[in-house]
């Protein structure tokens, strides 16, 4: 099977130092609101600040960063980025054992972290591009995408229990570890990088902060899937604290059924990514971008008709099911069409650009979700989100690329790197 097949044991190591990373990320999932609050006793306002901050301010100053990172070699930077991570995140079990934590510190590991995150992603996929052959690339994401939510269905609930055991430190102990292993797992992948064009480069001119937005702007089948996506993950995730909001408060499930709601779904991630290569031999590239980017957009309505009990709890699973198995298909393919319709030479600065536009895009749908849901109720300020993003499907691509992908020559493989057959 496609997805079975060997991509060489240099995507091993990195596909190893992802794992490690996301199974961290997820053992640690919501560890600062939670040390906000059982150990600075902050207020909902000041988690809500530290919530969309953090990654705000990430953002701002992540915005030179997609230029410097092209013009560098990919995998001395996500090694940096890294062990950045790590030693930011490090200084709060200092910190915390000292008895000098304070709120500002967790801002600034918030902004830390959520900047170095852009600097990784988007030096990693640069690096994928060059690291596996063209048609290799929708496996390798597919790999990717499965172990993303196997990590969150596993993750949160031993990190809860990790948290009621040993303590409220013990879950960014084990997500700074992660960040310093994922960073050996990247070193021990042999074979000297190429040096990309303009290697070195120490300035970078005013007009290179947006070419990657001008490039996801005037290429017309990645700007309809960028405006899609920024609507799709914005509602989506506006209406993660909403749910929270009406399922604990208003509707009065107990915790354990609220994780169970989240964490059970993500079985489907694991359904979805293994599908997508299948899928898209059989049906197309564009046909499964337009249809299950269509689907993954009728299933939010659901949640604004949750009810108490069993069968609420119920409906939430199968809403939440239905979208992540949507998503988790979807998700490889606009990854993969993304990679082969950015040309080589700016690869870096268009995927921080994504991430950049995707973090603003949730932060603005987040807080006026939030504004409506106190005008008016978390259940309708859901339904309104569900409504809103019905709308998403019309900007999608109606008609596949002409031609091939304008970057078809962009294989630059890492030199030493095993040889398969196809």
């Amino acid at each position: 099977m496609a997805t079975r097949r060997s991509l060489g044991r240099q995507f091993g190591w990195l596909w190893a130092a992802y794992a490690v990373s996301a199974y961290g990320s997820g053992f640690g999932f919501g560890a600062l609101p939670l040390i906000a609050v059982l150990v600075l006793d902050a207020s909902p306002a000041q988690v809500s600040v530290l919530s969309a901050v953090g990654p705000a301010v990430g953002a701002l100053i992540a915005l030179p960063l997609g230029p410097w990172v092209e013009f560098h070699r990919k995998r001395p930077v996500m090694i940096a980025m890294d062990l950045a991570r790590f030693a930011v995140m490090l200084t709060i079990p200092i910190a915390y054992a000292l008895g000098r934590l304070s709120f500002v510190q967790l801002l600034v590991v918030s902004a830390v972290v959520a900047t170095a995150k852009i600097a990784f992603n988007a030096a990693s996929g640069a690096y994928l591009k060059a690291l596996v052959r063209p048609d290799d690339l929708l496996v390798a994401n597919a790999r990717f995408e499965s172990t993303t939510w196997s990590s969150i269905a596993v993750g949160p609930p031993l990190g809860g229990a990790a948290v009621g055991l040993f303590g409220p430190v013990v879950t960014i102990v084990a997500d700074a570890l992660s960040y310093l292993f994922s960073a050996l797992g990247i070193t021990a992948i042999r074979g000297r990088e190429e040096d990309p064009p303009r290697a070195g480069k120490r300035r970078v001119r005013a007009g290179e902060l947006l070419d990657g937005w001008r490039h996801l702007l005037t290429h017309r089948g990645l700007r309809a899937l960028y405006l899609n996506q920024l609507l799709v993950s914005g509602l989506i995730m506006a209406t993660e604290p909403l749910l929270a909001v009406l399922l604990l408060r208003e509707l009065g499930f107990p915790p354990w059924q609220y994780g169970l709601a989240f964490a059970a779904p993500c079985v489907g991630g694991l359904i979805g990514s293994r599908l997508a290569p299948r899928v898209v031999a059989r049906y197309g590239q564009h046909r499964i971008l337009r249809t299950v980017g269509t689907l993954r957009a009728i299933w939010l309505i659901g949640l604004a008709f949750v009810q108490p009990g069993a069968t609420g709890l119920a409906t939430v699973i199968a809403v939440e099911l239905a979208i992540i198995i949507s998503m988790s298909l979807y998700n490889p393919v606009l990854a993969t069409y993304r990679l082969e319709h950015i040309p080589g030479d700016r690869i870096a600065r268009t995927l921080s650009a994504w991430s950049i536009s995707s973090s603003a895009a949730i932060a603005i749908l987040s807080a006026l979700g939030g504004l409506l849901a106190n005008a008016t109720s978390p259940r309708t300020a859901i339904a309104v989100a569900g409504m809103l993003i019905l709308a998403s499907p019309l900007l999608l691509p109606r008609r596949p690329d002409p031609g091939v992908p304008p970057d078809v020559s962009w294989q630059q493989p890492v030199p030493n790197r095993r040889q398969r057959s196809p």
